[in-house]
């Protein structure tokens, strides 16, 4: 067995809330590091266990052994909520103004959206978190104790504290445990994030270290990957560290994202400005224009209703959703919709290094000896059947417990990843490893399994010829102490000073790039065969080295570089060594040559005011972390005005993952309880996903904003056309009507609204800052775009139309072009023409809108066939409400001639030209103001 790496740091005392929930549950308040006499006497029980009737009265105190879930709001309270969001209350009011005002379609077509969009949101909550769920699912369902002296296969749920539990090779614990008998390996990364086993053995407490780290003690929720032990139960269900971990993230409460908070702004600032609108009209035709409040009370309504975008909710969600299938398409699965356009807000990313920024496999990078270095590659396997590497990768076979076979997909590992990854590189050189597994149970005398206080492994095996040889590997300082001797190209030889020097300098220069180092050595047994480890691992004959890594994903340095140009900051939390991960983030370019490295303990131990200077460092790895410290950090960098995604696999990971803005799970290597508490799942665990994602997220917001340019694009040519007739104080007529506003609003604009929120995304979207956080759907240069420069265009040519058509008809102002009058029918095709203009300046707004910056060539002008189709939709709809002879009763219109038909050709243009021009010049201005100043001669 490879030499197992040391758990991530956890808090030595209790966090509040791990004393809250042992205080709930009833567990006995124990000190498991005391001696174990004294711990059996704490807990009133003994090696042979407790009796069935004690059992039996302390789960009546303590409860059953599991993780308890939170209750929860219940199922028509979280459906009333979707009801009455501020944007849902907004379309309310209006549904309510289309009922006083006569519109009865309207009305029913408002309360329509309302619905769907919030049906849809209640399968999307119910879809959502089940974390603690999966915590329950996380323990057994059964567990082997000792009661009354014997050996009874119980309900995991029925463990008690003083239960003595028995574990064998593949049982996952299901309470907190001290061992007082034998020795287990144990995979402990759900709890500690660390992918190595771990060694845990009755006969090396850990006094004064951290629970996680003792070397006594074992938690509900490891896998024991080998061995036997006997243990005491000290800790059950919300008392054990699980528990602790599943306190945390129940105490987590999710908030609004950013998108659902802009949301609620945008819709308070539509509602104020539809009411403005309405009660200006209101006043300015009673008192301006003269009319009787009967007739001005459903216009003004009639616009209040019209600064409505009903569309908007349908639109976000369609935005979204087309997020969600194309990040779906990167490897990226969103488990909420708004979690996309979050992605895009997202300026700091902590990500974890294990699986993420490396492949989450160990492999050799070379083998060394005598100076030399051969790397697994089929050109050396000349070098490797020359001594001493001959030698080096027979041992490396050897003393090996795990095993590997090659199959068409590749080779399949099992066992400890180091070991494996020895098997792959020596097979790589040309050695017979299946060969030599198949023979290794019989071919194996003894074993000294892999003890963590001299950090070795021996075995003893028989070679073909009747030899016998020691085969030892270990931590590679102290296996020199037990060699005497040197393997070379000539042969053995004895191990000198300058030797040792050249070994240790090549140790130092391998760990010093947080590399992993492991030292081989072997001896021909000539006598009898040892019978203990003192003896067998003496006079050894050094090999060579075994230098392994956790290689970076190839993607992953160009994924950070676009993160670096996108000025998303990347801080890596991990819990391993710290050499380790900072090698890592400086190989992949997260930091620079000499990064500030802090620990967990070192984090745990600042002050607030401590902890956010170092946050502030614009490069920072930190090692050896707990669940606490993760959540530590992003509550400050939340706090510090950040948007915030998170890395995570492992149960300690649950409570960030649900704190985070983003909870980002691996999905090929995580636990359950991950991917249940985060909102993204990673399918190849890979960083360059979560970058994707990023611009995926940026794209979405992007896409959003085009819809309301859009439609608060339209409200200006709409409100504008009332204003005249209400300054005339009447003398110019009204140039629309009620039912043409919502045949705009309703029809025509619809799909080409829609539409937009599927664009494919800007040139350079990711070569920009993140959006801040306060930063809105809205801002102030979005509405002087909308209603200043495109509204006050359409409205301009709009208005000139309506007047051109009187005009030609002989009108002059204060004409009376009512019912029955000379100048009706022209009235009527004049406010058509109204219409129709505002139809074709919604063409022209529809290209303006698809950029913020960029030139719409840059993009493509047909790039987007969905907002073609869109626009073919509106033109169609026009012509309906133009000449269907039955709809033109309906919605007063008029058939409109080849001379008014010429005269709207040019209104698309003219729109899309005005905005074209204007952004050319705003990228003229961002070029002049990145130009460098001109060097003025002295």
């Amino acid at each position: 067995m490879a030499d197992a790496a040391t758990p991530e740091r956890a808090d030595s005392a209790d966090s509040a809330e791990t004393a809250e929930s042992a205080d709930t549950t009833g567990a006995l308040a124990v000190d498991p590091e005391g001696t174990i006499d004294l711990l059996l006497r704490h807990l009133g029980t003994r090696p042979d266990g407790l009796t069935e009737l004690e059992a039996a009265r302390r789960l009546q105190q303590h409860g059953p052994n599991e993780i308890r879930r939170p209750r929860g709001r219940g199922h028509l309270k979280a459906l009333a909520l979707q009801f009455t969001n501020p944007l849902a209350l907004l379309l309310w009011v209006a549904a309510g103004l289309a009922v006083l005002a006569d519109l009865g379609p309207l009305a029913i077509a408002i309360v329509a959206v309302i619905v769907l969009n919030a049906v849809f949101a209640f399968v999307q909550e119910l879809q959502a978190e089940h974390a603690t769920e999966a915590l329950r699912e996380f323990l057994p369902l059964r567990a082997l104790v000792r009661r009354n002296g014997r050996e009874l296969d119980v309900d995991a749920r029925e463990l008690v504290p003083g239960d003595v539990l028995v574990i064998a090779e593949g049982d996952r614990l299901s309470a907190d445990v001290r061992l007082f008998g034998g020795g287990i390996e144990a995979d402990m990364s759900p709890l500690t994030g660390e992918s190595q086993p771990v060694v845990r053995s009755a006969a090396q407490p850990g006094r004064g270290a951290p629970p996680l780290e003792s070397g006594d003690l074992v938690f509900a929720g490891s896998l024991c990957t080998g061995g036997q032990a006997v243990g005491v139960v000290f800790a059950t269900g919300m008392a054990t560290q699980l528990g602790r971990i599943a306190a945390l993230s129940q105490r987590v409460r999710e908030e609004l994202s950013p998108l659902q908070r802009e949301v609620n702004r945008a819709a308070e600032l539509i509602a104020a400005v539809a009411v403005a609108f309405g009660i200006v009209f209101l006043i300015i035709g009673v008192t301006l224009a003269g009319l009787p409040l009967s007739d001005a009370a459903p216009f003004a309504i009639g616009l209040i209703v019209a600064n409505v975008p009903e569309g908007l909710l349908p639109t976000i969600t369609l935005a979204l959703a087309e997020g969600v299938r194309r990040m779906a398409r990167r490897r990226a699965l969103i488990k909420r919709l708004t979690a996309v356009e979050t992605l895009g807000s997202t300026d700091v990313i902590c990500t974890d290094k294990t699986g993420t920024l490396t492949t989450g496999e160990m492999t050799v990078r070379c083998f060394w000896a005598e100076g030399t270095e051969l790397r697994p590659a089929a050109d050396g396997r000349t070098l490797a059947a020359r001594e001493p590497f001959s030698a080096l990768l027979r041992t490396a076979v050897r003393c090996n417990n795990a095993s590997a076979r090659p199959t068409p997909a590749g080779w399949e590992r099992r066992g400890d990843p180091t070991e494996s990854a020895l098997l792959l590189a020596a097979a790589e050189l040309g050695e017979d490893v299946e060969g030599l597994l198949a023979g290794r149970d019989s071919d194996r005398l003894a074993v000294f399994g892999f003890d963590p206080h001299v950090k070795r492994m021996t075995t003893a095996d028989a070679e073909p010829g009747g030899a016998r040889w020691l085969h030892t590997k270990g931590a590679p300082l102290e296996l020199l102490e037990c060699c005497s001797a040197v393997r070379g190209a000539q042969g053995d030889r004895a191990l000198s000073a300058e030797d040792r020097q050249s070994i240790t300098d090549a140790v130092r220069r391998y760990a010093g790039g947080g590399l992993r180092v492991l030292g081989l050595a072997e001896r021909r047994i000539d006598g009898a065969q040892p019978q203990d480890r003192d003896h067998a691992e003496t006079q050894l004959t050094f090999v060579g080295l075994a230098v392994l890594e956790d290689p970076p994903r190839d993607e992953v340095a160009a994924a950070v570089q676009a993160c670096r140009s996108a000025s998303v900051r990347i801080i890596v939390i991990s819990g391993d060594h710290a050499l380790t991960v900072a090698a890592v983030a400086r190989e992949v370019g997260i930091v620079g040559e000499d990064p500030p490295v802090l620990t967990g303990a070192q984090l745990d131990a600042m002050t607030d005011a401590q902890l956010h200077a170092a946050l502030a460092t614009p490069e920072l790895v930190i090692a050896r972390s707990s669940p606490e410290t993760k959540l530590r950090v992003v509550d400050a960098l939340r706090a510090a005005g950040h948007t915030v995604a998170m890395t995570g696999d492992g149960v300690n990971d649950a409570p960030a993952l649900r704190r985070a803005d983003i909870g980002v799970a691996m999905g090929a290597t995580g636990t359950d309880v991950a991917r249940e508490a985060a909102t993204m799942v990673l399918t190849d665990d890979s960083f360059a996903s979560i970058v994707a994602a990023v611009r995926e997220g940026r794209i979405v917001f992007d896409n959003i904003r085009p819809f309301v340019l859009y439609i608060f694009a339209h409200a200006t040519p709409e409100v504008v056309p009332f204003l005249l007739f209400a300054l005339s104080g009447g003398a110019i007529p009204l140039p629309l009507t009620v039912m043409q506003i919502l045949a705009i609003d309703l029809g025509t604009e619809t799909l080409p609204a829609l539409a937009l929120g599927r664009e494919p995304g800007e040139p350079g979207v990711m070569e920009r800052p993140p959006r801040p956080r306060r930063r809105g759907i809205l801002d102030r240069r979005m509405l002087q775009r909308a209603w200043l420069r495109i509204g006050l265009v359409e409205a301009a040519l709009v208005c000139l139309g309506f007047l051109w058509v009187l005009g030609r008809a002989g009108w002059s102002p204060g004409d009376a072009t009512g019912t029955g009058t000379p100048l009706h029918h022209a009235y009527v095709t004049a406010t058509t023409m109204t219409f129709a203009g505002i139809t074709a300046c919604q063409v022209g707004t529809a290209f303006a809108a698809r950029t913020t910056r960029s030139s719409l060539w840059a993009i493509g002008p047909f790039s987007n066939r969905s907002l073609l189709w869109g626009i073919l939709f509106e033109l169609a709809f026009a012509a309906a409400v133009i000449y269907v002879p039955f709809l033109q009763p309906v919605f007063h219109t008029a058939p409109l001639g080849p001379a008014e038909l010429l005269f709207l050709v040019p209104f698309p243009f003219i729109v899309w030209g005005v905005d074209e021009t204007w952004r050319f010049a705003l990228r003229r201005r961002e070029r002049g103001a990145l130009a460098p100043a001109p060097v003025v001669a002295p």
